[in-house]
């Protein structure tokens, strides 16, 4: 990552300053990269993709199991705008 340092020079008012610390983060191109960053998401390993996977597949087997001996209630009601099946 690039650093913008401005030093103040004397006789310099704090507008100015401002003025050309702005001009020089625009020439390093800063904000754009940190905006493309910003909402980035890193991709999840191997490992972590299987093992949630493993988990979503013994949550449904066990819905399944719960369903087959009538512990679950299933949600029949039709939710605002969903659509039917």
């Amino acid at each position: 990552m690039i650093n913008v340092s401005v030093e103040k020079n004397p006789n310099e008012s704090a507008s100015s300053l401002l003025r050309r610390f702005t001009k020089r983060t625009q020439e390093a191109g800063i904000l754009p990269r940190v905006r493309s960053l910003r909402d980035a998401k890193r991709v999840l390993s191997h490992y972590k993709t299987k093992m949630n996977t493993l988990e979503m597949l013994k949550r449904k087997e066990n819905m399944e199991k719960l369903a087959k001996l009538g512990k679950l209630v299933r949600n029949t009601k039709k939710r605002p705008g969903q659509k039917a099946a």
